[in-house]
């Protein structure tokens, strides 16, 4: 027989999953926001070539995603990985920065290439983009439903 503790657990289990499917749902609500602008950006301003939005990698049972990868061989080559959130949170930053260190080993076919990151963020304190130009990263923010780079016109970006 059931008692009200294993029906509330059962509730509570039940309603955490519908939550987690939800975020998942508005993180790639965001991701899709995000792509035109972005491709405008990374062609238009980096001179990107081709333009990935949700690549995933497998390898030696570890994986990795990436919410947008861009590259461009020739003189150019360069890769650009870009991370996109919805609200910023210290922990992107570490996992923008972990993609770039683990992303050679997954696509050892542009380990010759520059590669840079960008994280782009419809909400972002003035003290996280501030860390995050800190640590080399690009910043790309959300203004009048467009994203636009967000990065000073000085700034130096870091090479991975």
């Amino acid at each position: 027989m059931a008692t009200d503790t294993d029906e509330f657990w059962q509730i509570l289990k039940e309603n955490a999953l519908q939550i987690k499917k939800l975020a998942h749902k508005f993180g790639g609500f965001t991701e899709g926001l995000a792509l035109p602008s972005m491709e405008t950006i990374l062609r238009d301003h980096f001179g990107m070539e081709i333009i990935s939005p949700s690549v995933r990698a497998s390898k030696q049972g570890q994986h990795l995603e990436i919410d947008v990868l861009a590259y461009a061989n020739g003189d150019i080559n360069t890769a650009y990985i870009v991370e996109v959130k919805s609200h910023v949170r210290e922990e992107a930053i570490d996992q923008l920065k972990s993609l770039l260190e683990r992303f050679r080993t997954f696509f050892p076919e542009h380990s010759y290439k520059k590669l840079y990151g960008i994280l782009a963020a419809v909400d972002l304190s003035t003290g996280l983009k501030e860390r995050i130009l800190k640590e080399g990263l690009y910043v790309a923010r959300i203004h009048d439903e467009v994203f636009e780079m967000n990065t000073p016109s000085d700034f130096q970006p870091k090479q991975w």
